[in-house]
């Protein structure tokens, strides 16, 4: 039905069994609305499908409803959307999306929440107290370009990562529409650059630093059990073949390839003795995926000199109390330091792994089956350690 609304058509208008609708005949999408019971509103409709309330007919006159819609329709026209504006001005902060909405999401459902939320804080300073629509680009290449003042490219990428994986969230729960990092680019790594593994003088001093401090370990030990002795006190049990868990962590590292956090969660129920086989289980691991790794001669004496020693726990390698272990850092940190082995961390010890396979001749997709990578391009940063291949390769181009 069309209409000219105005103050005397409205009073002429009377309600039927069902809501009914006016549309006025000079501006298109003004609407006056009437209900059963009588009651009257102004609505515009200033887009396809979008409307909003302008007020009932009690509390606004027909000509400022007028005006109050031509003003809507030319606002829209001008690039401003009425009901995107009221869904801006209810949004979210970054900061409080991640604490309200975000953090107990990925608390049930990531392996490192704790991680992840630390990443994203790093960005609070530069946009956390900015709506979930308010983020661009710009303010982003900001904070990442301040960030690579600080760390290195690949933990800016590692920053960024956690802050795509939020944004897509976000837009999943339709709280924000696009991902104002689709057009911000992650930052070159030279990845061949980063392999580190030990050379032959290192992996003797590591293990010698090993055996030192275990040694030590039992001096300790039997310094301290003379001493309750001579007190009349009880006595502490002596060591095993390990004083503690770093020595075995370690050998199993380099013959294995598994990942710090993998370790920490392994159980017995994992280890295979009979096939000498171990299963990281796809719970555990990075990648989400279950591996079965085979166990070298090294690795099956370790682990069952070590489970001799901790059978009595779940875990392989338990912490004080029996639980979870999650940190190695100062005992790692001071074993290389003793043994004069530099800028290597714990983690390089799974790059020496899949360094010393591939300069054995290991093929490229063989090692990536062993650690567990779901794509190809992870190994591939270990090419360059067969030379043989490159070589074999470059002389099939001689002339005879």
């Amino acid at each position: 039905m069309q209409a000219n609304i105005t103050a005397d058509f409205i009073k002429k208008l009377t309600p039927k069994g069902k809501p009914f609708e006016v549309w006025d005949n000079a501006l298109k999408g003004f609407i006056i609305r009437v209900q059963p019971s009588g009651t009257k509103t102004y609505i515009v409709e200033y887009a396809r499908h979008k409307r909003i309330t302008i007020g009932q007919v009690s509390a606004i006159s027909a000509a400022d409803a007028r005006k109050e819609a031509g003003k809507r329709i030319a606002e829209y026209i001008q690039g401003n959307d009425p009901i995107e504006a009221k869904k801006a001005a209810r949004a979210l902060t970054f900061e409080e999306f991640v604490r309200e909405s975000y953090a107990p999401w990925i608390m049930l459902h990531q392996k490192r929440p704790k991680e992840t939320l630390r990443l994203l804080a790093l960005g609070y300073p530069y946009f956390g107290n900015r709506k979930l629509p308010e983020i661009d680009a710009w303010v982003i290449e900001r904070f990442r370009s301040a960030r690579l003042k600080e760390v290195k490219p690949i933990s800016v990428n590692h920053d960024l990562t956690a802050l795509r994986a939020a944004l897509n969230r976000a837009i999943d729960w339709g709280l924000l529409k696009t991902n104002p990092m689709r057009t911000v680019k992650r930052s070159k790594v030279d990845s061949d650059a980063k392999v580190r593994y030990l050379t032959p003088e290192e992996n003797q001093r590591l293990r010698n630093a090993m055996n030192a401090r275990e040694e030590k370990k039992r001096k300790e030990r039997d310094n301290f059990n003379q001493w309750r002795r001579e007190r009349g006190y009880e006595e502490y049990p002596a060591f095993g073949t390990y004083a503690d868990h770093l020595k075995p962590m370690v050998l199993l590292a380099l013959n294995t390839g598994m990942r710090r956090g993998e370790m920490f969660n392994l159980k017995w129920s994992d280890v295979n003795f009979a096939g000498r086989i171990l299963t990281v289980v796809g719970a555990t691991a990075k990648s989400g995926k279950t591996r079965h790794i085979p166990l070298n001669d090294e690795a099956m004496a370790v682990l069952q000199e070590w489970h001799r020693q901790r059978k009595e726990s779940e875990l392989v390698f338990p912490n004080s109390d029996g639980g979870r272990m999650d940190n190695i850092t100062t005992s790692w940190e001071n074993l290389v330091r003793s043994a004069k082995v530099e800028n290597f961390r714990f983690h390089d010890l799974r790059h020496d792994f899949a360094s010393k396979l591939v300069m054995a001749g290991v093929d490229l997709n063989t090692v990536r089956e062993l650690l567990g990578h779901s794509d190809i391009k992870m190994t591939l940063r270990y090419a360059h350690l067969a030379p043989e291949k490159l070589a074999a390769a470059v002389a099939k181009l001689n002339v005879a």
